[in-house]
């Protein structure tokens, strides 16, 4: 070839002569294919570009892939796993592990199950407990009855099948106990939680037409790896949620508006005393066999079925979500977060070295107090809708469905019911500015819409305090007309 090419006029005779002396490869090399999933979703999202710029961080990518490899081998033959390392300060995934190997036929390798939609186990918990804490419900050190209860037809269980009588709220988040979460959920509303998630750019996936339900704090909710890591990197910033970006041109569309004095809508999650609340109880939380505690704060999830394992962690800087189990979603028995995800997520912040960051310290007006010291009302956690008193405990009044921004369908003489939590009773409800006839001693009241559109729903409560929504009314036909749209583009 070489010999031809001078020949031709193409290299000169001395370039051929020392081409010559170069080795000949006398074999095939690997073909780099670093994060591969999300490089594939790029091609496909940008066919017109011929080089994608990603926020991704090599060694890190590659030591996380290498990671979630080994790990699996060792758990079994058909589980894979998922890996997002997040730099929360600025909403940059430095890693994105798709599967546990892109080729790996016997894993289905290429399905990317960091975007795959999961039941998320016990990993909502520390945001039902974040809305009590600022909603002053409760408090970490505030006790609640772990006891048999029963919701209707619902009745929870805990993982060990066990119950550990009068416990903390701190206690109870730490060791994932299901019947507390479940009490305090009741407390604060599904709907509201589903909200809340929906304010920060989080949509939450429920069955055809069904509402959020107390089921939602064991993990009946499916959620992404990436909707999760958002979760928890909102809450390593002090509950202010960022969208995470993996394209450079966002990162620098971003920083373009920040210079020019434009910035981002705020997008809360918790208040950030609540985030701290729960920061302060994770980074207690048990660690796994042969590993120290305290180093980040962190949370673990077993779906039902031991379908899904999770462990989401996040310190000063970083926050690194972790998912195991099948992608076919087939049960694999004595699977576990605590067991399977927890390690791999403890050996992944080993992986990012010396760039970690401490957990930020207390915001002014924690409460760092012993139980017996908390004013009387978060002394102990009041079931069954009662409402703690004090002129900065009551839980303000807010409406839990619908939840702002939702979509609702509506027909004919169908009624609508509205829910109120919270707030000191009796309730007014307003629609559009206007008074609607309701039960002033109840926190529900059931209202005929006269069409469909943009709605805008008020309460006030006795002492004046208000919570609004915005919701948009709509017609199965109007339902129909905008799936075909969406189907013809």
């Amino acid at each position: 070839v070489l010999q031809r090419a001078a020949e031709e006029g193409v290299i000169t005779t001395a370039e051929a002569s020392r081409a010559a002396q170069e080795p000949v490869p006398v074999g095939r090399r690997a073909f780099p294919k670093l994060a591969p999933h999300l490089a594939e979703a790029e091609v496909m999202a940008q066919p017109k570009e011929t080089i994608h710029r990603l926020t991704i961080d090599r060694a890190v990518q590659r030591a996380l892939e290498g990671l979630a490899e080994e790990q699996t081998k060792l758990l079994g033959q058909k589980l894979s796993a998922a890996i997002l390392a997040v730099d929360h300060t600025t909403g940059e995934v430095i890693a994105h592990v798709g599967s546990a190997g892109y080729l790996d036929d016997a894993r289905f390798g290429a399905i990317d199950m960091a975007i795959a939609m999961r039941s998320p186990g016990s990993t909502l918990k520390p945001f039902i407990y974040g809305l009590a804490f600022e909603a002053g419900l409760a408090h970490p050190e505030t006790l609640i009855e772990d006891r048999a209860v029963r919701f209707g037809n619902y009745a929870p269980k805990n993982f060990d099948e066990d119950f550990h009588g009068t416990v903390t709220i701190r206690d109870a988040l730490a060791q994932s106990l299901n019947i507390p979460a479940v009490k305090v959920l009741a407390a604060v509303g599904p709907g509201k939680v589903a909200g809340r998630f929906r304010k920060v750019g989080v949509e939450p996936a429920f069955p055809d037409k069904s509402l959020p339900t107390l089921a939602m704090a064991l993990g009946g909710v499916g959620l992404t790896l990436r909707d999760v890591a958002t979760l928890y990197a909102g809450l390593a910033r002090g509950g202010d949620v960022v969208p995470l970006m993996h394209r450079r041109a966002d990162v620098a569309t971003a920083a373009k508006a920040l210079l020019h004095g434009k910035q981002p809508p705020r997008r809360l999650l918790l208040s950030p005393l609540a985030a701290w609340y729960i920061s302060d109880i994770l980074k207690d939380a048990p660690p796994p066999t042969n590993a120290k505690s305290g180093r980040f704060a962190y949370k673990t999830g077993t779906s039902y079925g031991y379908r899904d394992a999770w462990a989401i962690g996040y310190d000063g800087k970083y926050t690194v979500a972790v998912w195991v189990g099948r992608p076919d979603g087939a049960s694999t028995p004595g699977l576990s977060g605590r067991l399977a995800a927890a390690p791999i997520l403890f050996d992944a912040f080993a992986r990012l070295g010396d760039k970690r960051a401490a957990l930020p310290s207390a915001p002014a007006g924690a409460l760092r107090v012993t139980g017996s010291e908390l004013p009387p009302p978060l002394k102990r956690f009041r079931e069954g809708g009662e409402i703690a008193q004090g002129p900065f405990l009551e839980p303000r009044v807010l409406i839990a469905f619908p939840p702002d921004r939702a979509e609702v369908e509506t027909e004919g003489d169908d009624p609508l019911l509205l829910k109120a939590s919270g707030g000191v009773l009796p309730l007014t409800w307003l629609v559009n500015g206007a008074p609607i006839s309701s039960d002033p001693r109840a926190r529900q009241v059931v209202w005929q819409p006269d069409g469909s559109g943009f709605v805008k729903l008020s309460v006030v409560d006795a002492r004046g305090r208000v919570d609004r929504v915005t919701v948009r009314l709509k017609t199965s036909s109007e339902l129909a007309t905008m799936a075909g749209d969406g189907q013809k583009r």
